[in-house]
């Protein structure tokens, strides 16, 4: 059978609807197969429409066979006689003691019954199916119409559900089935009526309405690229926004607009943030500069293109026409701190002027660890410019471009601060970066140290992640800082910096923030055996520069085909002495000569950790002498002092591992 539904609604939501959307067939085959139906589906969508058809809708559900399984023979059939027990089963199965059987399951004859339960035509179900389908819809909030009790992301108008060209009455949602469907706009408000499943789709393009998404998104790439050829443009793309238009369009048109030249005073984040975010509109460049065009999608049929064009240059002249108030007001008052004593950060941690005192702690303790570099890379004394790009780091907050858009934090603050040097500028700009590095290690000490503040002062005060919740984005914040540190290489020992900040906190759990960053490591080596990470994490390092290498050089090691071998030999080793007390060697003790041979070549190895890889090998080499070792000598002797200077020797090895990993946490 051939089936098509439609939920006609008012506009839907652009970003809520396309959080749901991939959800949405997913949804409608789970409710298909919980009714036992198989059926491919096809969905499409236009923000008044939600459109489900099927070419092979099954007439009726499938089979089910119950399979039951009731009481044991002996206690089922007593002297010759059903008992009870049978007797309800049969009752509960539906049929006589007569056909009553028994099968052996598990070896252990029970009564038996093997039923078909024969599947309920489709079309009597679709209208369960289709309300199930409307409540299991998630658009994060609903909203109720008229005197209604009924709740969806916009009011429902119109039905349709269609069987083989039928219509199956059903009323949903207070609103009964029909053959017919709102057209565009343009084309009225009154309903369109069809006939057939076939008439339905040809009469959707004659009023107006492109019912595949991927269809309208063609429309639009096409409409831009025919602009950018005929005036040597090039559009700014944005996948997001591109999605947010094909979602909020029946039939669209791009267009070309302009605006007055001298609003490119105003920095073109401003320009583009105020096209994008507030009129969904695609910025326009010509040779790599922003110029003073853009496009606006429209949604008419037959509309003059000309008004249309002439109405959002209107709109996005008034729009920056504030931005470049903002822009000279913000620009008149001195760019400065100060206003932040008087803009409250939480109130256990004062203002977010408290906030750039501490993050300058943060920022000076980060400094003394990277000072050599910093001063080659500024050339010369760093550390007044340092000071100033923290204290204005959040100085845009007070001001009027920011108040307005707030999504250009730093941003604003970058350009006020264009009588500093680059350096500052571009580090107060780069403070908010999570999933880009900075572009110097002077912007990446000011990222840093807003992060670690963050972090210091949420732990202290118990805001600290848990379970799936994250309001302050802290798990982000500590991987970021984790990827910058690395992609820099930087020496960063979260324990010791936590420890020399935490005087200007009050109840800071140091180890806690230390697990939490530890526990951000699997993210960064998705590739890693688990249990490699786990044990270099149990040598107890926390400078994230060495715990990279020594992750990186065990795994190398262990995708080695010899390892598995060798792995062996040195798990059994560290399990000998897992809870053991390990004292240092007597070497007077040593007698026999594969003991003296693991000693000596024990004392031989460089046990300064420089190269992990190296360190690890020579480690590992020692496999030879520790297999003659337990082959040939008795570690539980009688004699106490030769048995612990054994474990002593065993353990030697054992603690020399331990500087980069232990290896009775590795699993392979």
């Amino acid at each position: 059978m051939r089936v098509l539904i439609e939920i006609g609604v008012e506009e839907l939501p652009a970003i809520p609807f396309l959080k749901e959307e991939a959800n949405i067939p997913l949804k409608w085959n789970k409710i298909l197969s919980n009714y036992n139906i198989n059926s491919n589906f096809k969905f499409e969508y236009t923000p008044r429409r939600l459109v489900l058809f099927s070419d092979d809708f099954p007439k009726n559900q499938d089979d089910i066979t119950v399979e039951s399984i009731g009481a044991p023979k002996a206690v089922a059939l007593k002297d010759g006689s059903w008992t009870k027990a049978a007797i309800s089963f049969a009752n509960k199965c539906g049929i006589s003691v007569d056909e009553l059987e028994f099968k052996n399951i598990k070896d252990k004859e029970v009564l038996y019954h093997l039923s078909v339960k024969k599947g309920s035509n489709t079309k009597e179900l679709l209208g369960d199916i289709i309300n199930e389908f409307l409540k299991d819809l998630n658009f994060g909030k609903s909203m109720r119409w008229g005197d209604k009790e009924y709740e969806f992301i916009r009011p429902i108008r119109s039905i349709i559900c269609m069987v083989d060209d039928e219509n199956v009455d059903m009323e949903i949602y207070g609103v009964r089935s029909d053959k017919s469907f709102y057209p565009h706009r343009s084309f009225g408000y009154e309903k369109i009526e069809f006939s057939s499943f076939d008439e339905y789709f040809n009469l959707l393009p004659k009023y107006g309405i492109t019912l595949k998404a991927s269809k309208r998104k063609e429309m639009i790439e096409s409409d831009i690229l025919e602009i950018e050829k005929k005036y040597g443009l090039k559009v700014e793309k944005d996948d997001s926004l591109l999605a947010e238009i094909v979602a909020i369009t029946e039939h669209p048109k791009a267009l070309l607009g302009k605006f007055d030249e001298s609003f490119l005073e105003v920095p073109k984040e401003v320009i583009i943030t105020s096209m994008k975010e507030n009129q969904r509109y695609f910025p326009v460049f010509k040779d790599e500069k922003l110029s003073n065009n853009f496009v606006v999608v429209s949604n008419g049929v037959g509309s003059d293109e000309s008004l249309v064009i002439a109405g959002n240059e209107r709109v996005l002249r008034a729009r920056l026409s504030d931005a470049m108030f903002f822009w000279e007001s913000d620009l008149k008052s001195k760019f400065s701190p100060e206003p932040l004593k008087n803009i409250s950060y939480m109130s256990e941690l004062g203002t977010v002027y408290d906030k750039e005192l501490r993050e300058l702690e943060v920022a000076k303790s980060l400094a003394k660890i990277y000072d050599s570099k910093l001063e080659s890379e500024f050339g010369g004394d760093y550390k007044p410019s340092l000071e100033k790009a923290i204290m204005l780091s959040k100085a845009d907050l007070a001001t009027g471009m920011v108040g307005e858009f707030g999504e250009l934090q730093g941003i604003m603050g970058s350009y006020y601060a264009k009588d500093e040097n680059e350096f500052v500028s571009t580090a107060i700009k780069e403070q908010y970066l999570y999933d880009e590095i900075p572009s110097t290690l002077f912007g990446a000490v000011v990222n840093m140290a807003t992060k670690l503040e963050s972090m210091f002062g949420l732990f202290s005060i118990n805001k600290e992640p848990t379970g799936t919740k994250d309001p302050f984005a802290l798990r982000r914040a500590a991987l970021s800082i984790i990827k910058i540190v690395l992609a820099k290489d930087l020496n960063f020992d979260i324990k010791a910096i936590a420890e020399e900040n935490a005087k200007n906190y009050a109840n800071f759990k140091i180890q806690n923030l230390v697990e939490f960053f530890m526990d951000r490591l699997n993210s960064i080596y998705p590739d890693v055996n688990a249990s490699i990470i786990n044990a270099c994490l149990k040598s107890g390092e926390t400078d994230f520069k060495k715990l990279n290498s020594a992750i990186l050089a065990l795994d190398e090691i262990s995708k080695a085909d010899s390892f598995k071998e060798k792995f062996s030999t040195f798990k059994r080793l560290a399990n000998i002495i897992k809870d053991e007390t390990i004292d240092s060697v007597d070497d007077g003790l040593l007698k026999q000569s594969a003991e003296l041979e693991l000693y000596g070549a024990y004392k031989g190895l460089d046990l300064e950790v420089k190269d992990y890889k190296n360190y690890l090998n020579q480690l590992f080499n020692l496999k030879n002498e520790i297999d003659a070792f337990f082959d040939s000598v008795m570690i539980n002797v009688d004699d106490e002092k030769i048995r612990n200077n054994r474990i002593a020797l065993v353990g030697a090895v054992y603690k020399a591992f331990l500087k980069v990993a232990d290896i009775k946490e590795i699993s392979i």
